[in-house]
């Protein structure tokens, strides 16, 4: 079996090339006209790496078995309108993932926050159960050398379960492919204005996903969400509605409910997704002293509240929060961790929703419980994503607390950040990108030593 990935240096499709890679019998081929570490390396270690940069429809030929086509490929991309000449089939990211698992048992995490932590924690839990799962998921766990494995002797099946488009021949959003057997959802808070511009359209895509649930599936949603209370209160009648809010809801607890040991993750966004994963994991039989048992090892995935050093008085982390949803859980799990340091909190608008005009309102008083919060943005990424140009005036208003100061130089938002004193302090790092440059553990190390 002979496999084509269009755009194979993407964060899941470089995963899902190497996982592919690994079965016996297939050949996997792949293109792309940029990639970037990690994916470049790890496609290099795994024989993977296009000979050249670029788009090269003469090596699409008939003895190709697939096609799978990532979203960062155009619809008139050369290989894949070669593809489309020579009849190939072309399948998107989550439709592989589907056809490769569609006799499993399927655990699919959705939600506009905490998607990437719940289903590390279910794939954690599962590992140190001995229980064998094939799984996506948006980051690297601890324990797992790649972010994909597909499988002929796995029984289950866990997808993080992303709402964005599948494809440039499908836009729908990609968990709508998965068809779950358990679901889960953690909430809902607009993202992604730049495909869903209403955020009655991005609610309507998660009314579908759970409306996809297997037959007698089983939907796991946070209880204190008014939308996902909407969408369960209309759900069809065979599926089994499961609400859920975080353990000890009123006090969030930092040890299990079967003993003492306390977990390594905190915040209470870490307790409600917890909870998720501990329920998603009963119902294919994982008893809840196991559960408990084996998650208060977990650290946490990659770039979600990840520990960088702790340094005498001083702590360091880094998260993957940009979000508005994501960036107030972050911070106010921070506080609650250390109520007795001074928060120094840095954010990076970087995505095509953080840096649209209509959308930066969603921020208001997400970084209020920092005592510095910083946020950089860069005018040149803006212009690069054709978006209607902002101003710093424009997003500490919307951010609209008084501890916020806006950067968009990021050699002065590092002079800033080493003006201020460190002691006693709590230093939180967050993007999805890199602050243009920075090595983030190096610089808050520095910081904080």
């Amino acid at each position: 079996m002979r496999i084509h990935f269009i755009a194979i240096g993407g964060a899941a499709m470089h995963n899902l090339a190497m996982a592919v890679a690994t079965k016996a019998g297939y050949i996997v081929t792949g293109s792309d006209d940029e990639i970037f570490d990690p994916a470049r390396t790890h496609l290099q270690e795994a024989g993977l790496l296009p000979k050249e940069m670029g788009w090269h429809p003469e090596n699409i030929t008939s003895d190709i078995d697939a096609i799978i086509l990532g979203m960062h490929a155009r619809e008139d991309n050369p290989e894949l309108v070669r593809a489309r000449e020579l009849g190939i089939k072309i399948y998107s990211f989550p439709e592989y993932l589907y056809e490769q698992t569609k006799d499993k048992i399927r655990i699919v995490v959705g939600g506009s926050h905490g998607k990437t932590s719940t289903t590390s924690m279910i794939l954690y839990v599962l590992q140190h159960l001995g229980i064998e799962a094939d799984y996506m998921v948006g980051a690297q766990i601890e324990g797992f050398e790649r972010m994909v494995r597909l499988s002929d002797t796995a029984k289950y099946a866990v997808f993080e379960g992303d709402e964005y488009l599948t494809s440039p021949l499908d836009l729908r959003s990609k968990f709508l492919w998965y068809h779950p057997h358990v679901a889960i959802l953690t909430g809902i808070a607009w993202d992604h204005i730049n495909v869903f511009p209403t955020f009655d359209g991005y609610v309507d895509t998660f009314r579908k996903f759970v409306d996809g649930i297997e037959e007698n599936g089983t939907f796991i949603y946070y209880k204190h969400d008014s939308n996902l209370c909407e969408i369960a209160s209309n759900a069809r009648p065979d599926i089994q509605l499961v609400p859920y809010e975080a353990y000890n809801n009123s006090t969030p607890s930092y040890t299990t409910p079967h003993n003492a040991t306390p977990f390594k993750i905190f915040g209470r966004h870490n307790m409600e997704n917890l909870q998720a994963a501990a329920l998603a994991c009963e119902r294919i039989g994982v008893k809840p002293e196991d559960f408990y048992r084996e998650i208060s090892t977990f650290t946490g995935a990659s770039n979600r509240l990840e520990l960088i050093d702790e340094i005498g008085t001083n702590v360091a982390y880094k998260d993957f929060a940009h979000s508005p949803s994501k960036l107030r859980a972050t911070v106010n799990a921070v506080r609650e961790r250390y109520p007795e340091k001074q928060l120094v909190a840095a954010m990076e608008l970087h995505t095509f929703s953080s840096l649209m005009a209509d959308f930066l309102p969603q921020y208001e008083g997400c970084m209020a419980q920092a005592d510095v919060a910083l946020v950089y943005f860069n005018p040149k990424v803006i212009e690069h994503k054709r978006l209607t140009p902002i101003t710093a005036e424009e997003v500490q208003k919307a951010f609209g607390t008084e501890n916020v100061e806006v950067f968009t130089d990021s050699q002065l938002l590092q002079e800033r950040l080493r003006s201020l004193t460190y002691e006693n302090t709590a230093l939180l790092m967050m993007t999805s990108g890199t602050f243009d440059g920075v090595n983030i553990p190096e610089f808050a190390r520095e910081l904080i030593k």
